[in-house]
């Protein structure tokens, strides 16, 4: 909507009613960065081995009947299998001890009785309540990735329901949703029903998330809407997450944990009067008087006067507007120069997604305390965020993207070099790596949306988005993988990011240029200079273009392709 921004200059940006506004959707963000990390504690697998029932069995027979394994050059005992437990009652009953037999020649045998969890840490985990451990291992790492899948299934259909019934009901709609079955949870009777459960959950987190994120960067404006859908949201996000090793520290069973998970939504239900549905949602559907209320209402609190008619010239240039040419994905490959741009983002994106999410999910393998290692994994993505916000607004787009995917792939190569006797510098260097990672992925969204030409500026983002999407279901297994080595996964993560910051470098830069309205305007493009650092720039020109790069993101996520 051209003129809207222009018709509502009076509130100001800053008055009660963006305060309020802004800070509400920041808070109703808050139980998305606990939500979707939650299965770090819920999943986390305690050290376990086979079950020795005692009966007739010495306190050192039940102790020899487990065999040693070495893992990662570390001895210990195995997970998964024992010696026949036949064979060890028979010689102990005729009255030999451990040390008289050669055990290792027993022949060994599944954990038939079922497995003995350490409770040194956790009371419970799904893990340890469904038995997901050895031949079912498998079903850990796919409960997060069923929890992204219906974050991908989410990300389809929520923002079609948000155009069609409005921004603000999906938004506590979908915040029950996510609340309700975190609490259903609990009563899960098996893995199956939990995992049905937690793909809902995943539906509800990102729907909720995204309406918030739309509906706050449709009311406000300026430089504010800048702050908050740049920082903002993303802040409390992270306020959210840092808060779930404290909740799971404190609650070490996940039936009460997820109890605690759920309350907060709660919390949230009386927002309902004091969030207002987006005038600029109201006003394309034909709902004038409405959206003049809400900002009449604004006005009021902000102790300004507004004119007594503010949008009936909008509505009716509304009810005038052609529709827009339409575009599909097979148009991303239309030309060569698009192809290996579109290419390059998949690329990007898969990446980012894939690292961002699966270091994050690793902290509870890590040397050290897993709730202080997930804090740390947390509380990093804030000076993350600040440095992408100062980023977009300073310096050329290919350069960050670059350096920032340079900088986490360079630190998880380094981590195979750390010796043994150093475990903190390792996990000080995959939280290095992360950090690098979560700036990179703050600022692709951007840069993908300032590429594009007008016509396919929708569809490049939310085919790129959903590259990201099957990167992150992608995750939790790519991190499984140093079952076979214990630095597998780092190599080949810091591979891809070292490809990916290589591959940017060929990506046309789009810092202080103009956005391309014509796929002709797109293939124009040659690689520029590095205009930061000219000091005809003014700092103005950069803020107006970064404004103006948000507002195609709203336009983006009112679609709601991603």
């Amino acid at each position: 909507m051209k003129d809207y921004e222009k018709t509502t200059a009076f509130l100001g940006q800053w008055g009660l009613f963006q305060k309020i506004v802004f800070f509400l959707l920041c808070t109703s963000t808050v139980p998305n960065g606990f939500s979707a990390f939650s299965v770090i504690f819920l999943a986390d697998i305690p050290d376990h081995h086979c079950q020795i029932p005692g009966t007739n069995l010495s306190e050192d027979w039940i102790r020899a009947s487990i065999p040693t394994k070495v893992v990662n050059g570390k001895l210990g005992l195995s997970k998964c299998r024992r010696y026949k437990l036949d064979i060890i009652r028979n010689l102990s009953s005729q009255g030999y001890n451990p040390e008289d037999v050669n055990i290792t020649d027993i022949e060994q045998e599944k954990c038939v009785d079922g497995w003995t969890y350490s409770k040194d840490i956790y009371q419970s985990t799904i893990v340890t309540e469904f038995d997901l451990v050895c031949d079912d291992e498998w079903k850990q790492p796919f409960t997060s990735s069923i929890y992204f899948i219906g974050v991908l299934c989410g990300s389809f259909f929520s923002g079609q329901i948000s155009d069609r019934f409005g921004r603000k009901p999906v938004l506590f709609v979908t915040m029950m949703v996510q609340t309700f079955f975190t609490f259903i949870q609990v009563f899960a009777p098996s893995w199956e029903l939990f995992s049905v459960l937690f793909f809902i959950v995943g539906l509800g987190q990102i729907s909720n998330y995204v309406a918030a994120f739309v509906l706050g960067t449709e009311i406000l404006s300026g430089g504010i809407r800048v702050l908050y859908s740049s920082l903002g949201v993303c802040f409390f996000f992270a306020i959210g997450y840092m808060m779930l090793p404290l909740m799971a520290f404190l609650i070490r069973s996940w039936r009460m944990l997820l109890v605690a998970l759920s309350v907060p939504g709660l919390i949230y239900i009386p927002l309902w009067w004091f969030i207002p549905e987006s005038p600029r949602w109201l006003i394309s559907q034909g709902k004038v008087e409405e959206a003049e209320a809400i900002v009449k209402n604004a006005a009021k609190k902000n102790k300004v006067t507004p004119p007594d008619i503010i949008f009936s010239e909008i509505g009716e240039e509304e009810r005038n507007t052609k529709p827009k040419e339409s575009s599909n994905v097979l148009d991303l490959m239309r030309t060569s120069n698009i192809r290996r741009t579109t290419l390059i983002l998949f690329l990007v994106w898969l990446t980012l997604s894939m690292g961002y999410f699966g270091l994050s999910l690793n902290t509870s393998r890590l040397h050290g305390d897993q709730f202080v290692n997930c804090f740390i994994s947390a509380a990093i993505e804030v000076p993350a965020y600040i440095i992408s916000w100062l980023s977009l607004r300073y310096l050329p787009r290919r350069l960050s993207c670059s350096a920032s995917m340079l900088l986490g792939g360079g630190v998880l190569y380094f981590i195979q070099l750390v010796p043994p006797n150093l475990p903190s510098f390792a996990v000080a260097l995959e939280m290095m790596g992360k950090f690098g990672i979560a700036i990179g992925t703050a600022l692709m969204f951007t840069y993908t949306g300032e590429l594009y030409p007008t016509v396919l500026r929708n569809t490049a983002v939310g085919s790129c988005a959903m590259v990201s999407r099957v990167g992150s279901a992608i995750a939790p297994y790519f991190i499984h993988l140093n079952v076979y080595h214990q630095h597998l996964p780092y190599i080949l993560l810091g591979t891809l990011c070292l490809l990916s910051s290589t591959t940017t470098l060929f990506l046309p830069e789009s810092f202080n240029q103009p956005l391309p309205e014509t796929i002709e305007q797109m293939q124009k493009r040659d690689r520029i200079n590095c205009s930061c650092f000219s000091r005809k720039l003014k700092e103005k020109d950069i803020f107006q273009e970064t404004l103006s790069t948000v507002s195609i993101s709203v336009k983006i996520l009112q679609e709601e392709r991603f």
